[in-house]
């Protein structure tokens, strides 16, 4: 039985991590099921342009590891898992698709890694976020010393994965680590907003933005260049300057 529900909306999904009982921690099966459905959707015959990603209930977006699964891992069993996310996060940030996470409740260590991993962040008011690892004797495995930096900063990423610290809602917001304080309904709304827009450039444009981040200015830039000039290229281009001349929504096809 899937414990990853998942439902289409035209041209985006919504998969909900459906464990709250274990606050939709990250068991080997979960990890599994997640990389199946990026592979799924990053083909461009798939015409998923966005994903919303969730917890089930209110209390959880996902908790981090199953510790209770953990506790029955060799030290070649957990190596193996992180390697597996790893390899799952690293699919999501290269995927064609956007992807949002909807913060419902609690994301602590890998489930605040699940968070970095994609694109756009909108979380409940009453949501927590935390790298809690060095809590419990470890540290982040699942890109968190890398991903949190790149997003708040070094000095800010350093106080929280040092101190495990948890913020709430509005101080991820204030530090760049969430785009909003919402609820789903807000979430949705983003993915239509997304969906609606030229699908091949949607895809681009987060290649540019992704593997942009770590190269020099003048090297970023002409990668920009680049994706720019296959835009060009493109039917939906031609549609988007015709639509616009003739006042109306553009009918994009993805060529």
């Amino acid at each position: 039985m899937s414990i990853l529900k998942t439902d289409s909306e035209g041209a985006f999904e919504e998969w909900t991590i459906d464990r709250e009982g274990m606050r939709n921690s990250l068991s080997r099966e979960l990890v599994e099921e997640l990389k199946q459905h990026v592979i799924r959707i990053s083909h461009a015959e798939a015409g998923v342009r966005c994903v919303i990603l969730t917890g089930a209930g209110e209390k959880a977006f996902c908790a981090g590891a199953d510790l209770r699964e953990r506790q029955d891992m060799s030290a070649a069993d957990v190596r193996e898992f992180l390697l597996n996310l790893r390899t799952l996060f690293l699919s999501m940030e290269r995927s064609r698709v956007v992807f949002i996470a909807f913060l419902n409740g609690v994301a602590l260590g890998g489930g605040t890694e699940l968070a970095l991993a994609c694109d756009l962040r909108i979380a409940a008011s009453h949501a927590q976020l935390g790298l809690t690892e060095v809590r419990l004797g470890i540290i982040p495995g699942g890109g968190g010393t890398q991903r949190l930096p790149r997003l708040v900063g070094a000095g800010k990423a350093k106080e929280l994965i040092f101190c495990g610290r948890r913020v709430g809602a509005e101080e991820a917001l204030r530090i760049g680590l969430i785009e909003g304080v919402g609820v789903l309904a807000d979430a949705r709304a983003m993915a239509l907003s997304i969906s609606e827009n030229a699908p091949l450039a949607l895809a681009l444009a987060k290649q540019a933005i992704v593997q942009g981040a770590d190269l020099p200015l003048e090297e970023a830039l002409s990668l920009e260049f680049q994706m720019y000039q296959q835009t060009l290229k493109t039917e939906d281009r031609q549609e988007g300057l015709k639509a616009f001349a003739e006042k109306r929504p553009p009918r994009f096809v993805g060529r």
